[in-house]
């Protein structure tokens, strides 16, 4: 029998896994959310993982009857989602975040789209974003709205797909384990890498979609930047990546080149309808560049200095 028609007659219990970290408000409205699924009540499960929360998460959770709260103290998104896939009873694992809206066919969807397709080994769902206020978005919003989650590009050009927006079969995760827990950052990345070099396929899926608070300000899109290239740092060099001072220095001054391509598409960008708004754009932009390429700098050398510095600072 193909998947196509599996998909006809066979319905797969699903688990959906949402870490939450101190967001109980807008959990509330992720779990109002998957209430509100298309997908058979009697065939899926949430998991929601505190992941040491100082506030009351389980009271949240309690107001939804099928939902279950499980704890995981060991600090990270990864190891909560770990925690949350070693309970799941799910023939599909479904991921996304607390601060996620999933659209009332989410799991349907991303149930289809993962068992239509031969050997997938994952599904990227579309991430749209959303601004606090739709008539007066700030510079960040704007540009996190241009920038963050292009999950079709993750897919095709770097595959993986981030945990915001993931479909998944438990004999993937079976084959080729879990997530690395001990990242901060960049932990998807890794992951989906391994997924693909397992030789399963990846697809992106339009239909298949959550919302997404944009960022609002400049301390929260330096928050991202710093812990996303403090996971890419990570990774390299668990990589076995040895530089010398002069390749650090080389690759500092090719970072602070300006990023003309980028410019180039936020500036001819659909989304922004405004001349003002694309300029807001391009300085947050270059800022959140050069930020990076200052804090990889920063990273490079106390590595350099210190070279017990990934292992006396990583979570475990």
């Amino acid at each position: 029998m193909s998947d196509s028609s599996r998909v006809s007659f066979f319905a797969p219990f699903v688990s959906v896994l949402v870490p939450v970290f101190n967001d109980s408000e807008r959990l509330k409205i992720c779990l109002e959310a998957l209430e509100n699924q298309t997908y058979s009540p009697n065939l899926y499960e949430v998991i929601v993982v505190d992941n040491g929360s100082d506030e009351d998460v389980k009271s949240a959770v309690s107001q939804f009857a099928w939902a279950i709260v499980v704890y995981e103290s060991r600090a990270g998104s990864y190891a909560a989602r770990n925690h949350g896939i070693s309970l799941a009873r799910g023939d599909i694992l479904a991921f996304t975040d607390s601060d996620c809206i999933p659209a009332e066919d989410w799991i349907e969807n991303g149930v289809a789209n993962l068992m239509q397709v031969p050997n997938c080994g994952l599904v990227a769902g579309k991430i749209e974003i959303y601004f606090k206020d739709p008539n007066h978005p700030t510079a960040v919003e704007l540009y996190d709205q241009v920038i963050a989650f292009p999950q079709k590009s993750y897919v095709e050009k770097e595959k993986f797909a981030v945990t915001a927006n993931l479909f998944t079969f438990r004999s993937v995760l079976d084959e080729i384990g879990l997530f690395k827990d001990m990242l901060a950052s960049g932990g998807d990345f890794e992951w989906g890498r391994r997924v693909f070099s397992a030789g399963y396929r990846q697809i992106y899926a339009d239909n298949t979609r959550v919302a997404h608070p944009a960022r609002s300000s400049l301390s929260k899109i330096s928050q991202k930047a710093t812990r996303v290239i403090g996971g890419h740092f990570e990774l390299s060099q668990q990589a076995n990546s040895h530089q010398t001072i002069f390749d650090i220095l080389k690759e500092f001054a090719q970072d602070l080149k300006p990023p003309r391509k980028d410019i180039i598409n936020v500036y001819s960008n659909k989304k922004l309808t405004k001349f003002s708004q694309k300029l807001k754009v391009i300085s947050v932009l270059l800022f959140v560049r050069y930020l990076r390429a200052w804090k990889k700098l920063e990273l490079n050398f106390m590595y350099c200095s210190h070279p017990n510095y990934l292992s006396n600072n990583s979570k475990t």
